[in-house]
């Protein structure tokens, strides 16, 4: 299937507080985020015209800027008034939403002192993450060879960009080994997530996820959370070793790109795209499309 490049095509994108035409949202190659990576980012989803969870992901870049030691020049309610502003700009009703936030190129170094902070928001028609043909029979993920970094390493709980290199290498080597994603250990070895969302396993009545000391705690994942317990599950989040995976009867991913995906496969570990996988699946989309409080 052929995509258009993202530097070229029609529309407007939302950059440093005000709409430009969006082959011309453009930035220095000396860019301090290309270089050393001082760049944190949102992913969104509008359904219906309405953006799901917006002032949560608004919130969530400022704070991931912070922890990257710088603040945010737009208030949370100023980044949602530019999110709607977008799309309707590009007169999007259903479309994904990328807000990111960078250090400019006023340094050029390690050193950050003395660099502009900016923004810009764009948004295009982008459909789940995965096939609804893959969803439904259930992803294949392969076993990570890079794993999550320590707490002490990196900024885990971050949205920042510098952290997605790791995500992108497993991404690519599952892609060329003929699987949907891969599951990245932590620096433990324990279960963490897959390269772009958070994963639950089911057994028992009981949904079990990771703790989030090495993963970024989605906001997806607590909305999926808040619907499980409705319907009766009990949620543990826990510490997940490799070899327990054989133990799970279902599994899933959960994420803005990814919504609810179900799996079959994890390595040598096979599962079911069950009853809770189905109902969790149906449960988010009346979520995200206003047809459950």
């Amino acid at each position: 299937m052929s995509v258009l490049p993202f530097d070229d095509r029609d529309g407007f994108i939302w950059f440093d507080g005000e709409l430009v035409p969006w082959r011309e949202a453009k930035l220095h190659v000396l860019t301090h985020a290309l270089h050393y990576a001082s760049s944190v980012f949102e992913g969104q989803r509008a359904y219906g015209g309405k953006v799901f969870k917006a002032r949560e992901h608004s919130e969530r870049l400022l704070r991931s800027g912070r922890i990257l030691g710088f603040e945010n020049p737009y208030t949370a309610e100023e980044i949602d008034n530019a999110v709607e502003e977008v799309l309707k700009a590009n007169n999007l009703v259903d479309a994904y939403i990328r807000p990111v936030a960078w250090r400019g190129s006023e340094m050029m170094g390690v050193a950050t002192k003395g660099s502009k902070i900016h923004v810009a928001i764009a948004a295009w028609e982008w459909p789940s993450y995965f096939s609804p043909e893959a969803r439904l029979k259930g992803l294949r993920l392969e076993l990570a060879h890079w794993r999550r970094p320590a707490p002490y390493t990196a900024p885990n709980d971050a949205k920042a960009a510098g952290l997605y290199m790791i995500a992108s290498l497993n991404k690519d080597a599952a892609a060329a080994n003929g699987y949907d994603d891969a599951l990245m250990m932590d620096y433990k070895g324990r279960v963490a997530e897959a390269t772009g969302a958070n994963i639950f396993f089911y057994r028992d009545g009981e949904l079990h996820t990771p703790t989030v000391e090495c993963v970024l705690d989605g906001i997806t994942r607590r909305a999926v959370m808040e619907l499980a317990e409705k319907r009766g599950l009990k949620i543990v989040v826990r510490e997940i070793w490799p070899e327990e995976m054989k133990d799970f009867e279902q599994a899933f991913l959960t994420g803005t790109a990814a919504e609810v995906s179900p799996l079959s496969e994890i390595g040598p570990y096979k599962f079911t795209v069950g009853d809770v996988c189905k109902t969790l699946m149906q449960d988010y989309d009346d979520l995200v499309h206003g047809r459950l409080d």
